[in-house]
Order: structure tokens, then C-alpha cells, then sequence
């Protein structure tokens, strides 16, 4: 099974909405791509569900992650079933988070949704 260049291009994309301020804080942007049972296992180990995903941070909130996301790969590993991974890279002044990212994405009805989030500090 192998996921069309379009369709990795497509997950990509939203892949990097949720690291750009301008498309992160934008709630229903963020309504339409988390599935309606998403989860995440956050960086922290903290477990988050869909509804703390969703918010406005002001029009001065910034993100300072590096994109394209280095090392990023998706594969299908079900019909309509992909899988993201990569790594994170985020500055909050002088210090740089790293993480290992995974992210299960969903195909319904012709579109994909965000079903599982994991990131892991490295």
C-alpha cells in the first residue's frame, strides 16, 4: 500500500498546521482536522483530549518550530489509515524542545483527521 504524492504532500501540510500560529490558533480549522475521538500523548507524557486542543491563543502568538518538520515520513498502514513521524523542533527563547513525533491520521469521507498525536522528548 502506498499513499499517492499528492495525499503525502496533503498530510504534510496539515501536519505543519499545527506548528504555524496562523493556522494552530484557528479554531475551526482545528475543529475540522481533529477527529471527533482524537487524543494526544503529549511530550510531557501528559494525555490530552480533543477539546484542550482547541483554542484561540491571541493574534500575537507565535510558534518558533522549524518546517518543514526535519525527518518527516508518512506511510499508509491501513486503507485510509496513515502514519506520520518525525521530529520536532521548537525554541522558547534560548532553549530548543526536540522531540520524536508520531501522528495517526484517518481518511473519512474523502478527507483526513487527526485520530492520534504522541510525542516523545528526545
Amino acid at each position: 500500500m502506498d499513499l499517492a504524492s499528492d495525499e503525502k504532500e496533503t498530510l504534510e501540510a496539515l501536519e505543519e498546521t499545527l506548528w504555524r500560529a496562523e493556522t494552530r490558533f484557528d479554531c475551526a480549522l482545528m475543529d475540522r482536522i481533529f477527529a471527533s475521538g482524537f487524543v494526544e500523548i503529549g511530550r510531557s507524557g501528559r494525555r490530552y483530549e480533543r477539546a484542550e486542543m482547541i483554542f484561540d491563543s491571541g493574534p500575537d502568538a507565535v510558534i518558533n518550530a522549524t518546517l518543514p518538520l526535519p525527518d518527516y515520513s508518512v506511510e499508509l498502514i491501513a486503507p485510509n489509515i496513515a502514519l506520520a513521524t518525525y521530529i520536532s523542533e521548537v525554541r522558547y527563547g534560548d532553549n530548543l524542545e526536540r522531540g520524536r513525533r508520531s501522528s495517526l491520521w484517518t481518511r473519512k469521507n474523502g478527507r483526513w483527521q487527526l485520530r492520534f498525536h504522541q510525542g516523545t522528548a528526545c
